[in-house]
């Protein structure tokens, strides 16, 4: 008669080869996982950014309410609304100043006043979703005097007004102005408790 206990053995050791080997291969599997929907995300936030910048330097004003609505159509499946949401979307106007943009405003060369002057500053910044999520990579303009349509109008003599930057992603010449799209998302879906958490997606356009 054959031992009794030989096949119990066996399969005894297969489990136990099955659980050391699950412990490598299950990490791996899992991240190559959240690799993959990353990946899917990240494109989906790119096209967002792209989509938003073309229709804004195509100045869309995205101050009103049927715009944003656009931009929160572009985000289906990633939480987007227009004032809140698991993120936000960032349209920024930017000009350098130089002598010819000073004069413009009635500071002519060596008038103090314009203290923007050979600045990059922001005309513009609107943002759709959840504002407090992330900030543009060049500032926010703060204690600025804005218009109806959000416009900032003392960029010449607000230090606030002023980007910062800038000269890392372009470089502007006196009067040219850069349309910037920057769309950040959060991504809690692609988080693992205990492995990895606060997963997140950035993508930025320049036109």
């Amino acid at each position: 008669m054959r031992p009794t206990g030989t096949c119990t053995g066996r399969r005894g050791s297969a489990a136990m080869e099955f659980a050391l080997v699950s412990v490598f291969t299950l990490p791996l599997l899992m991240g190559s996982f959240v690799l993959g929907m990353s990946l899917s995300r990240s494109i989906q936030v790119t096209q967002i950014s792209r989509d938003a910048g073309h229709m804004y330097v195509r100045y869309v004003d995205f101050t009103q309410d049927g715009n944003k609505d656009i931009i929160v159509r572009l985000s289906a499946g990633l939480g987007l609304t227009r004032t809140g949401g698991n993120g936000v979307v960032i349209l920024s106007k930017i000009m350098h100043i130089g002598d010819p943009e000073c004069a413009a405003g009635g500071y002519p060369v060596g008038d103090t006043r314009c203290v923007n002057r050979n600045q990059d500053v922001f005309i513009q910044q609107l943002k759709i979703g959840d504002a407090s999520a992330r900030n543009s990579s060049f500032g926010t303009p703060t204690g600025v005097t804005l218009d109806a349509n959000q416009v900032i109008t003392d960029y010449l003599t607000n230090a606030g007004a002023r980007a910062s930057n800038v000269t890392s992603a372009i470089t502007l010449n006196n009067g040219e102005i850069a349309f910037v799209s920057e769309a950040f998302f959060r991504t809690p879906e692609l988080d693992i408790p205990g492995y990895r958490s606060g997963n997140s997606v950035y993508a930025r356009t320049i036109f």
